[in-house]
């Protein structure tokens, strides 16, 4: 099974045609060159894939899509507000190493806790950015930020944090 890498979400319809504004999180300005389909999120861990007709680039932060079989505005409006997931390999190629969105699967390690689990989600928020993990099968979101970020060892793909005392004591007891 393929793993899926959510890269934003389709935010509106443009123009009459079927054409969506996709806005992602890659990093840079991205105009998906070289990716064939996308997939949405129908149910939880079902993805449907959705093959792209033309992609270009509004700015750093949005494109215009064309999906195949999507040629009506109505169409794509059913659409929204959906997630966007490219498969794992697309998903490598098309993030900037420098966005926080590249830490997906990577390893999160507390200086004092040790290893705490794989980075399933990465949540930007404004001042800082959440990952998703979970520890003992309960989801934490952790921060990521100047105070907490040791460093990022994008060779063994390990996020080492620093985290405030007590906060992953939240989550285990």
């Amino acid at each position: 099974m393929s793993n899926y890498f959510s890269i934003g979400k389709l935010a509106s319809a443009h123009g009459l045609q079927g054409d969506l504004v996709l806005r992602h999180s890659l990093g840079k300005r991205s105009a998906l060159k070289g990716v064939t389909v996308i997939f949405l999120e129908e149910r939880k861990n079902s993805f449907i894939p959705y093959f792209i007709q033309q992609v270009s680039v509004k700015d750093s932060e949005s494109v215009y899509i064309k999906l195949e079989g999507i040629d009506t505005k109505e169409a794509a409006q059913k659409l929204m507000p959906a997630q966007v997931y490219l498969q794992e390999e697309d998903f490598k190629q098309q993030t900037a190493s420098s966005a926080p969105l590249a830490l997906l699967g990577y390893q999160a390690e507390d200086e004092q806790y040790g290893l705490l689990g794989i980075i399933e989600e990465v949540i930007e928020m404004p001042m800082q950015i959440l990952v998703k993990v979970f520890i003992k099968g309960k989801e934490a979101l952790l921060p990521v930020n100047e105070q907490s970020l040791v460093k990022v060892d994008k060779k063994n793909q390990k996020v080492y944090l620093n985290l405030p005392e007590g906060l992953i004591e939240l989550y285990t007891s």
